[in-house]
């Protein structure tokens, strides 16, 4: 069967690879139709995320068919549409035994640290499984990247009239967005890019954007906004070091900031201001079972939102040599989505 390989930083190439075998207990075999391609493929093609491993497999925002069940599963048939929750962990270390498999301490990211589904049939978990009589495998694509934002809303304890700021206005800066609406915040944007913010305020309701240039004109623009009091909480989506450093100064006092991406560097900040405002740092990684749930019935509801995000299609032969093009900032790239089977 067909798949695609980055085998080194920006070598990514359409082989043949084996066809997995019948699924064993509590697995499932899966045709893969669509996957979405997000900043972790992206990173992993550069050799800029630092949990990945080559040569690998990327993708696991993925649309996928049953196609063979193993023993000992229950709620699932042949021909079922699922999203996959593709954090493979482990079940018995101390963060799974708290409920918390998505930092699982012995994590098994599906295209990162073991292949992904850039290919025609994949075995996953059952227990991974999250299914829609009613999403299509365009949407059931989009679930898990929506689901980080989801999980990055609930880590950042939002009420409604909050005063949000998303920093990053990239898929999962959206996914941010999209949940921090859902329960009532106040929404503003800040990205370096007029064409980003333009969706904001054009497709995501956003009514207060603005653009980064410089760090001074930033927290000019930030403190007009809000008076001088800054935002309650503050998402930094962006996996850039200086703008996770900078985002410290956006914080109100009492805030929280919650990183929502991720760098391979140090991250320092001022002390003081961080005493003094009393603030809280949270990290948001991944999503758990129950953000799968609520993004599902969420895009059942929402139908707009998969064509709205949706801005570039490509087939999986096709990739290796799109890539370079959809990394291009002039592409305006907002969520590209690999056709594998039709």
């Amino acid at each position: 069967m067909h798949a695609v390989i980055i085998s080194q930083p920006e070598k990514l190439a359409h082989i043949s690879v084996d066809r997995p075998g019948s699924p064993g207990t509590g697995m499932v075999r899966l045709r893969v139709h669509r996957v979405g391609i997000c900043g972790t493929d992206y990173a992993g093609y550069l050799g800029k995320f630092p949990f990945f491993s080559y040569p690998r497999i990327p993708g696991h925002e993925l649309g996928v068919e049953v196609l063979e069940i193993g023993s000992g599963v229950e709620g699932l048939r042949t021909g079922d549409r699922c999203a996959v929750e593709p954090y493979m962990n482990c079940e018995t270390c101390y963060a799974c035994s708290r409920g918390h498999g998505n930092c699982c301490e012995h994590l098994e990211v599906l295209g990162v640290h073991v292949d992904g589904g850039m290919r025609e049939e994949i075995l996953v978990p059952a227990r991974k499984l999250h299914k829609s009589t009613k999403l299509s495998y365009d949407e059931l694509a989009l679930v898990e990247p929506l689901t980080i934002g989801a999980h990055a809303v609930e880590r950042g304890m939002l009420r409604s009239g909050d005063r949000v700021l998303v920093v990053g206005a990239g898929p999962i800066g959206l996914a941010v967005i999209q949940f921090a609406q859902s329960v009532g915040a106040l929404v503003t944007v800040l990205d370096v890019s007029s064409s980003r913010l333009d969706f904001c305020s054009k497709n995501m309701n956003v009514t207060e954007v603005i653009r980064f240039a410089e760090m001074k004109q930033a927290i000019d623009d930030l403190s007009r906004a809000t008076d001088g009091r800054y935002y309650s909480v503050v998402f930094d989506a962006t996996g850039s070091l200086a703008s996770m450093e900078n985002a410290f100064n956006y914080v109100a006092h009492s805030g929280r900031l919650v990183f929502a991406g991720i760098v391979t560097s140090n991250i320092s900040f001022p002390d003081p201001l961080f005493h003094r405002r009393e603030l809280t740092l949270l990290a948001s990684r991944n999503s758990q079972p129950s953000d799968f749930a609520k993004v599902i019935s969420f895009l059942e509801k929402n139908e707009q939102v998969a064509r709205t995000w949706i801005t570039h299609q490509t087939q999986l032969a096709q990739l290796p040599l799109d890539m370079p093009f959809l990394l291009r900032p002039e592409t305006r790239v907002i969520k590209a989505m690999v056709e594998v089977t039709a």
